[in-house]
């Protein structure tokens, strides 16, 4: 019984782990924009960010992976940099200021599209094989064009103005703070394509990091030394920017609230729920929960931020959804023949399907011959 109520928890606990971690980044998103909307630079809250993640990961890695860390190579660090660049720089930098030009919740919705982003990714770097005889592969093609068509939606048709129950009566002191940012949100094809760039970043460090875990398989370390190398890349660029000595300053409001809580929660937790997940079911199946996230971001951003939710957002956010579920789809549909596979041929679970997806790939290419 015992056996097999840990098994039971062992199935449920990727799944656990992804949906604290939406509920996690839904929380990101509505702190920045209300940070952002005070007029704190993005830079600094980038730089900020990443340097209390790695403050706050750095006890963990030492105390509970100092026996278990593997030797740093040259070709870690160097992948180390590189999704240290990926994440605080492009994905961040670029979220933040897309998000500026349109709102939180737009942006949520259209983060929708890092799946289909990461396995056009992967079939480019032959992480992936698609082969269209097949119903799962017609299914990850389809999804990856459904959910652009949902983006493009988005960025074209705004329409008017949804009305939510709760949204009728709006806080007056609110809808003034909201109310600065309103000349920024009409460069909205502007403000869709640093979001769509934030994405490939972001679909990027996914890849990249479902690779160096295989070869660093430190959980907390690997996530500390990504902050850290955040923190020394962006500050550079922060420094760069940002002259003034008031732009660094913090105060008891969310100038403090969001890179505590962005640090902890988004560069710290987040990378490292991330790793766990990966290592058994890959880099698509972390993704697959964002419409979970957006909901909370649109219900919680019209609420607190007073968003407007606009019928355009409605509609290209459930067709990204439903594009979305069809890549999803399919790459389940891959996790299991290659289980299955394996399991018959007395062999490990593979740790990360998009890699195993090869598997089935290349069975499609023998029953073809």
């Amino acid at each position: 019984m015992i056996g097999m109520n840990a098994n039971i928890m062992s199935k449920l606990k990727p799944y656990i782990l992804v949906v604290c971690l939406q509920f996690g980044m839904a929380g990101i998103y509505v702190i920045s924009m209300a940070t952002l909307n005070r007029g704190m630079s993005r830079y600094v809250l980038i730089v900020y960010r990443n340097a209390v993640a790695a403050l706050f990961l750095a006890p963990f890695a030492l105390i509970f992976e100092r026996k278990t860390r593997p030797k740093m190579t040259l070709p870690v660090a160097m992948q180390i940099m590189v999704l240290g660049f990926l994440e605080p720089v492009l994905d961040q930098g670029f979220g933040y200021l897309g998000m500026s030009y349109t709102s939180a919740s737009f942006t949520s919705a259209i983060m929708n599209a890092v799946p289909s982003i990461t396995f056009i990714i992967a079939v480019v770097f032959r992480m992936e094989r698609v082969n269209l005889k097949r119903v799962r592969g017609v299914a990850k093609v389809i999804g990856t064009l459904v959910t652009f068509a949902g983006a493009l939606v988005m960025t074209l048709y705004k329409g008017p103005i949804v009305d939510f129950f709760w949204t009728r009566k709006t806080n007056h002191l609110v809808h003034s703070a909201s109310a600065a940012s309103a000349a920024a949100n009409q460069h909205w094809v502007a403000g869709t394509l640093f979001i769509l760039l934030a994405c490939v970043a972001w679909s990027c460090f996914y890849v990249l990091q479902s690779v160096t875990v295989k070869r660093y398989p430190a959980e907390l370390s690997l996530s500390t030394l990504i902050c850290m190398a955040g923190v020394v890349q962006t500050t550079v660029i922060a420094v760069a920017f940002e002259h003034r000595a008031s732009s660094w300053a913090v105060g008891w409001d969310s100038r403090l609230l969001a890179p505590l809580y962005t640090g902890i929660v988004g560069s710290g937790i987040t990378y490292y729920f991330q790793a766990l997940v990966m290592k058994t079911r890959g880099p698509v199946f972390v993704t697959a929960f964002n419409p979970l996230c957006m909901v909370v971001v649109t219900i919680i951003s019209s609420i607190i931020l007073a968003e407007k939710i606009h019928l355009g957002s409605v509609i290209g956010a459930i067709i990204i959804a439903i594009g979305l579920y069809s890549v999803v789809w399919g790459k389940s549909k891959d996790y299991s023949t290659a289980a299955g596979h394996l399991e018959k041929s007395n062999a490990a679970v593979p740790e990360l399907p998009i890699t195993a997806s090869k598997l089935p790939a290349e069975q499609d290419a023998n029953e073809l011959h």
